[in-house]
């Protein structure tokens, strides 16, 4: 699991993440809400532990720009400032749970947990693209019900793909959703996965579902079915 902690108290921000590393969390930071932002646009994080009072733009503002980008990352607001209008604030905004300091660490984990669950149960439903089926959950793809053996790249590719049918991605986007920090070589990468992957699909005649855009990078176009 990915956190990201926005948190201007750099002696909290390290507690908190030896705290959720010894919990096996993969963690980031950013010090103001400005950085904040900037990381929310360029990676997917399971979840957001956010402060209020932070530099740059304050926390209410962090979490009204994710939303109004489309990004539904769980946040908790972690912060000194316990009213009830700052509660009701805070969850108008966007937030999904709001936990007043001083706090009890276990607490924080499991509202994560709590959060982050409810989260991947809603967001991962079965995809569905003519006669291809992927299920994120259980990490299966199948076509007319036979298995289709993806290797973890090209499943987080078609996965993406699926998940915004018809909406292009450049390879570095792509990159930056299934790669994240992981790679830092050419985009050809890319291309070289989308390669094996249409090779997969096409015993089946999907490997067409997977568009190039030239010059641009791919999308997915699914086929009538009934």
């Amino acid at each position: 699991m990915k956190i990201l902690i926005i948190e201007d108290n750099r002696d909290l921000v390290q507690v908190l993440s030896e705290g959720f590393a010894e919990n096996g969390f993969d963690v980031d930071s950013a010090y103001d809400g400005i950085e904040g932002i900037g990381k929310i646009r360029s990676t997917d994080y399971d979840c957001i532990v956010l402060d209020i009072m932070i530099p740059g733009i304050d926390g209410y503002e962090v979490v009204e720009k994710a939303r109004e980008e489309g990004k539904d990352t769980p946040v908790i607001m972690l912060t000194a400032k316990d009213s009830i209008e700052d509660r009701v604030e805070g969850l108008n905004k966007g937030a999904d749970d709001y936990l007043v300091k001083p706090f009890d660490f276990r607490e924080l984990v499991a509202r994560i947990n709590a959060l982050t669950r409810r989260h991947s149960e809603l967001k991962r439903p079965i995809l569905n693209c003519g006669p291809l089926m992927l299920d994120p959950i259980a990490r299966e793809c199948k076509a007319d019900g036979e298995i289709i053996p993806l290797r973890r790249r090209e499943f987080d590719i078609l996965e993406l793909l699926m998940r915004f049918e018809n909406q292009v991605f450049t390879r570095e986007r792509i990159i930056a959703h299934v790669w994240k920090k992981e790679y830092d070589g050419t985009s050809n990468v890319v291309d070289v996965h989308v390669k094996y992957l249409r090779d997969k699909l096409r015993p089946f005649n999907l490997d067409v579902v997977v568009v190039t855009v030239r010059g641009v990078g791919y999308k997915v176009i699914c086929p009538a079915y009934e």
